[in-house]
């Protein structure tokens, strides 16, 4: 129902409501937070202006009264007022969960400096405990740091090197200004090679490679032999035992035996790992006429699961992850549950889910590698730990054990969230979310997604 207005109000709110569609919003606001206790009595007791533009001048002309000129608006946080960043001590003592680059934007530092300062590499695993330098400056290549003396009883007259934890060996070639080729040359070593703390490397030229007439190895020599090149032990046993830092190439290169005649008298191979204490047998000469037989050697991570075979090239990636990590320091399983758990909490996920794939993948064993290529405790394929890299901002390294359960959670967490229910999303790590949506689950899928449901109760 309508009535009719009164003329008052039919000549003036036309107007007013002209003029205040026709003005920008953010004119308006500045206007009522700038005048509010005048607004009222200015529609009351002022002149209306005869037209729109007027209006709109009047208004206007306001407004740039009260608008701060932008040549006094300072362009930059004043220093006075600028957080201060923490002051980097000289050392650091790595805690669970720390990476060289958080360590490094912690402290206002480059990450390149911080890996320079202690001779560490991108890909280099630290541990909680591990102490590192955040101030000085990175040993120069033109003035190397003087070698310690050789081990007694090496045959070696060159310079040798202690290895230390963290080291790499083009870091320990840099630092003693020779080039890293010379040092696999004098050390029987290769770019894959594994280095451990206490190894003796040699850094000089040495007299430990044989020359071309050099005599029969001691081994073959009676005993009685004043000048025997090899040590003693060897004139009666024809044996060596294997000491911490040997490489099969360096044992070979001491005592003038080829590297492949070594191999084939051990059943050995280039990617066999040898252990402190183990025996080899020191061959001789092989004669011309009986070459030694191929060595054969039962790889570390077999190529068929569960009647699939996989491509040459993902299992021989598996075999080198797996020497990896067979040769360096990890978790226990009690650790490892205690990580699994704390990181699941830290990014919102399910403590006992994260813990029941754990259980299920690996038994908590970060040096678990699967035919697949499959790595450590939460078993994530490389291809899977990009995705994880994408999911949590930062490049992840599988064989660390901390990086590798924070990618298997944050796959979790990525399934739990666009997945239809838990049950899907459990499915989703073990066949694929993909292949799940499209063919439903297989049936050994929906026996893992009934593992991975009673593990979890049971660390509930």
């Amino acid at each position: 129902m309508t009535t009719p207005s009164s003329p008052k109000k039919t000549t003036s709110m036309p107007i007013i409501a002209a003029t205040t569609a026709a003005l920008p919003a953010v004119m308006l606001s500045s206007l009522a937070i700038a005048q509010p206790a005048t607004a009222v009595p200015a529609v009351q007791g002022q002149k209306i202006p005869a037209s729109l533009a007027a209006a709109m001048q009047a208004q206007a002309s306001a407004v740039s009264a009260n608008v701060i000129p932008a040549s006094a608006v300072a362009a930059a946080i004043p220093a006075a007022v600028q957080p201060m960043a923490p002051g980097a001590p000289a050392t650091y003592t790595i805690v669970r969960g720390d990476t060289i680059s958080a360590i490094a934007v912690r402290y206002g530092l480059d990450t390149n400096t911080v890996l320079q300062l202690n001779g560490l590499s991108a890909n280099t695993i630290i541990y909680p405990g591990q102490q590192i330098k955040l101030s000085g400056s990175a040993p120069a290549p033109s003035a190397p740091a003087p070698a310690p003396s050789p081990a007694p009883g090496s045959s070696s007259s060159g310079a040798s090197y202690t290895v230390v934890p963290g080291d790499t060996l083009s870091g320990i070639a840099a630092r003693h200004g020779v080039a890293l080729s010379d040092v696999f040359n004098w050390n029987g070593l290769n770019g894959r090679s594994i280095i451990y703390p206490g190894q003796k490397i040699q850094v000089g030229p040495g007299t430990n490679a044989p020359a071309p007439a050099a005599p029969a190895p001691a081994a073959l020599v009676p005993a009685s032999a004043p000048k025997a090149p090899a040590p003693a032990a060897l004139a009666n046993t024809g044996s060596y035992t294997i000491k911490s830092g040997d490489t099969l190439g360096g044992i070979a290169s001491r005592l003038g035996v080829s590297l492949s005649s070594l191999l084939s008298a051990n059943n050995l191979s280039m990617s066999t790992i040898i252990y402190p204490g183990q025996k080899l047998a020191i061959p001789g000469a092989p004669a011309p006429s009986a070459p030694a037989p191929a060595p054969v050697s039962t790889p570390l991570v077999p190529s068929t699961f569960l009647g699939y075979t996989y491509p040459a090239a993902v299992v021989s990636s598996a075999n080198a992850n797996k020497a990896l990590l067979n040769a360096s320091p990890v978790p226990s399983t009690a650790q490892m549950k205690g990580i699994v758990a704390d990181t699941a909490r830290r990014m919102g996920v399910d403590p006992s889910l994260a813990m029941a794939f754990a259980f299920q993948e690996s038994g908590f064993n970060q040096r678990a590698v699967s035919p697949a290529n499959a790595i450590g405790t939460m078993q994530v394929i490389p291809s899977s730990g990009e995705w994880a890299s994408q999911l949590v901002g930062r490049k992840l390294n599988l064989l660390d054990p901390y990086d590798n359960v924070t990618a298997g959670i944050a796959i979790i967490r990525a399934l739990v969230n666009t997945s239809k229910d838990v049950n899907t999303a459990i499915a989703g790590y073990y066949q694929g979310q993909y292949s799940v949506a499209k063919h439903g689950m297989y049936d050994d899928t929906k026996a893992y997604v009934a593992s991975i449901l009673a593990l979890k109760k049971n660390f509930s």
